[in-house]
């Protein structure tokens, strides 16, 4: 590479989304019904209070590039928040993929839904082979260095959550299957309800308050609720909310 007079920046130089490939062909198949539903609901209320709606970027397995000596090795999270940085990159385009090296800001939290196949090195039980790519654990909690690292079993329903402290992850204790999380004033925990007409538990985000955050069609039935109370209420007070004025 020819050095230019002045030196271009890092972003002219580097690989960037546009470069690199979003998918693979021998990558598995598509995910089954719950892997697609739950980070929906995670993405759905998620909503930090303390950053602006584009400054949050919420991804669900999107290739997550993270060493520039290794420029084709990547991580697909299940779900992951990174707040801070754009919500479009470069304010523009939607992602194809993230790139840390040109992104600059890590995930804040990521959420891996344990599988069979992936069970162990999702749990950081796997070594490290030689001339190989590091684990998902060694990624998030030495190279991302993520905040927050979530593992959700949808088989036994087990929720465990490992923070960040000094430079390894520690295990949290969820006595009441919740972790509450400052940086963005949320707390994520498992909640018993029907989401997309199938009840079960589910992980979903919830407010300083404990309550869970709805999602935007719950927003939408809780307003036509208030609104049937209110026509209710002028009814009997005589008037017809129904008539024009």
């Amino acid at each position: 590479m020819y050095q230019t007079d002045p030196p271009l920046s890092p972003k002219e130089v580097l690989p960037t989304m546009y470069d690199l490939p979003s998918e693979y062909p021998e990558d598995s198949g598509l995910p089954d019904e719950f892997h697609l539903f739950q980070p929906q609901l995670l993405r759905e209320t998620f909503c930090p209070p303390n950053y602006p709606a584009e400054e949050v970027f919420v991804a669900t397995d999107l290739n997550l590039y993270y060493d520039l000596r290794h420029t084709l090795w990547y991580k697909r999270p299940d779900w992951f928040a990174a707040v801070g940085v754009s919500r479009l990159y470069e304010q523009q385009n939607l992602r194809l993929s993230y790139v840390i090296w040109q992104e600059g800001v890590a995930p804040f939290v990521v959420v891996e839904l344990l599988s069979p196949g992936t069970e162990k090195e999702d749990l950081g039980q796997t070594l490290r082979e030689i001339n190989q790519p590091p684990t998902k654990w060694e990624v998030y909690e030495r190279i991302l260095r993520v905040p927050y690292y979530i593992v959700f079993d949808r088989y036994t329903d087990k929720l465990q959550a490992f923070q960040l402290v000094a430079d390894r992850y520690s295990e949290l204790d969820l006595s009441t299957s919740r972790v509450w999380m400052p940086g963005v004033e949320l707390g994520l925990g498992v909640w018993q309800g029907s989401y997309q007409q199938i009840e079960r538990l589910w992980l979903r985000w919830y407010d300083a308050s404990g309550n869970w955050l709805p999602t935007p069609l719950e927003k939408l039935e809780r307003e036509s609720q208030r609104a049937n109370r209110l026509a209710a209420q002028l009814r009997e007070l005589g008037v017809n909310p129904d008539e024009s004025t």
